[in-house]
């Protein structure tokens, strides 16, 4: 199964347009102001200003910048200067599963204890059904690390809400906050596969994994985690660009741009176009996943379903 689109980077490009700007592009337009035309003239490039106007700043006057510092990068801290946001788009959702699919593979999940669950939706007998994919939602005000005894559950800068095993004593209580019912425990020892991909990184309070929640441990919760590790290379979460219909759009919301992959958006302009909305609004969780509504859909219900009957047959994914 194909789990990357050939824009994978096409995400980095663009942030780093808008993300270098503060640093770089104002220092440069600065410069440009004593420059003269002959020295203004050659190879410009096009950066995305705050107020989302287009400029063209030479390359001469430019210099690269890091997202961010990588070697004082902390997992419990997250990336500075961030907020990142998903948008899914019902309308497009035919239930392919590959975003189950490639979740639980490069998370080590099995299951029942997936974390990314589609289901069918119908609002009434008389209304239409439609699928509807259900993650974490990642809330800027998260009930979970309220409640969490220990700060095994905390939220970063960049609002990923995480989970450290180390620290968590398994007493459930973020699942019992949690209005999204959204959280996995596992009972047994996790049935996991070849943990090749997990990493240590040592961070200010000691070595945490670089999944926060990964590998997962028995007697701990479990949940969507936005793949920080893919995202803090500049590139998009498995759930994106594993599915095949552009269901999922991730980005900063900050930059006010999310991708799917194929096509990258200004995230305000996605919403107020389509009507999107949050899960729950009334709740004042603040979640960083809206939802488009499932108008003018791509295929049929019925498409979908023999598809999710067959994958409903199968026990456990799988991870080779």
């Amino acid at each position: 199964m194909k789990e990357s689109k050939k824009t994978r980077r096409d995400f980095v490009d663009k942030s780093m347009k808008t993300a270098m700007l503060g640093a770089v592009a104002m220092g440069a337009l600065k410069s440009m102001s004593s420059c003269s035309s002959k020295e203004e003239e050659g190879e410009t490039m096009e950066l995305m200003t705050t107020d989302g106007d287009i400029v063209e700043v030479p390359v001469s006057q430019m210099q690269e910048v890091s997202a961010f510092d990588d070697q004082n990068y902390n997992v419990r801290e997250g990336i500075p200067n961030r907020k990142f946001v998903m948008v899914i788009d019902l309308a497009k959702c035919k239930n392919a599963l590959n975003c189950v699919e490639s979740c639980n593979k490069h998370h080590f999940v099995t299951g029942e204890n997936a974390w990314i669950k589609v289901h069918k939706m119908q609002d009434s007998k008389d209304s239409a059904p439609y699928w509807m994919p259900r993650t974490c939602m990642h809330c800027d005000k998260p009930a979970c690390v309220t409640v969490c005894p220990v700060d095994a559950t905390f939220k970063r800068r960049d609002g990923l809400v995480l989970i450290d095993t180390e620290r968590c004593i398994g007493c459930r209580f973020c699942m019992a906050a949690c209005p999204y019912s959204i959280r996995v425990f596992n009972w047994s020892e996790p049935a996991q596969g070849e943990t090749s991909e997990i990493t240590m990184h040592t961070g200010h309070e000691g070595p945490h994994p670089e999944y926060a929640g990964m590998p997962s441990v028995k007697g701990t919760p479990d949940k969507c985690d936005f793949c920080p590790h893919t995202i803090k290379k500049g590139e998009l979460p498995h759930c994106v660009t594993a599915c095949p219909n552009g269901v999922f759009y991730f980005g900063d919301k900050y930059e006010d741009t999310v991708s799917n992959g194929e096509e990258t958006l200004r995230f305000s302009k996605l919403l107020e176009d389509k009507a999107g909305y949050r899960i729950l609004e009334e709740l004042g969780t603040e979640p960083s996943v809206y939802y488009l509504p499932p108008v003018d859909r791509l295929v049929d219900f019925e498409d979908g379903l023999e598809q999710y009957n067959e994958f409903q047959s199968v026990d456990k994914p799988d991870l080779e």
